[in-house]
């Protein structure tokens, strides 16, 4: 399962590339355009999913900065919002590097923000659900964009795994 979760942290960063360079191909108005995705525009998706991020991150790690809020808007800009996202990208391989089967297999504990009472999870299990999250909302950008009129991204695992990830193909 390390390697799995491994690889999925890769396949993040890679899929969130891909997404940050077509949002940057559009004008500003677009990318702030409410499209009618659950946090409405592709800025407000984007800082989703880094709010979201980073709230796990900070409760698997005990580390780092996280918003009160799922929809804070960590950064008004794209600029600023796309250096943050390779940043935690970045922290998310190199964590996810760290784990091993025992800590993967432990459980931890941690307060929701829309229901704040004590959870008690398998670290797996969650850091399942964490990837899955990601992967949900990248696919609200990519029908925020495609409804923009942007050309359709190829965000499949299997495509990353037959080209930037072939080390995972293996």
């Amino acid at each position: 399962m390390l390697d799995h979760y491994r690889m999925f942290a890769d396949y993040n960063r890679w899929a969130n590339q891909r997404v940050y360079a077509a949002a940057a191909e559009l004008s500003d108005a677009q990318y702030r355009q409410d499209k009618g995705a659950f946090f409405g525009s592709l800025h407000g998706t984007l800082n989703h999913l880094l709010a979201a991020d980073r709230i796990w991150m900070k409760r698997f790690t005990g580390q780092g900065e996280a918003p009160s809020q799922l929809d804070d808007i960590l950064y008004k800009d794209l600029a600023g919002l796309t250096a943050a996202r390779a940043a935690e990208d970045e922290r998310i391989i190199a964590w996810v590097e760290s784990l091993d089967a025992t800590r993967l297999a432990g459980h931890f504990t941690y307060s929701p923000l829309t229901n704040p009472v004590e959870v008690t999870e398998r670290l797996g299990r969650t850091l399942a659900h964490f990837f899955n999250h990601q992967t949900h909302h990248r696919g609200q950008s990519h029908a925020i964009l495609t409804a923009l009129e942007r050309p359709s991204l190829t965000l499949d695992l299997v495509f990353f795994l037959r080209t930037d990830g072939k080390k995972w193909a293996a």
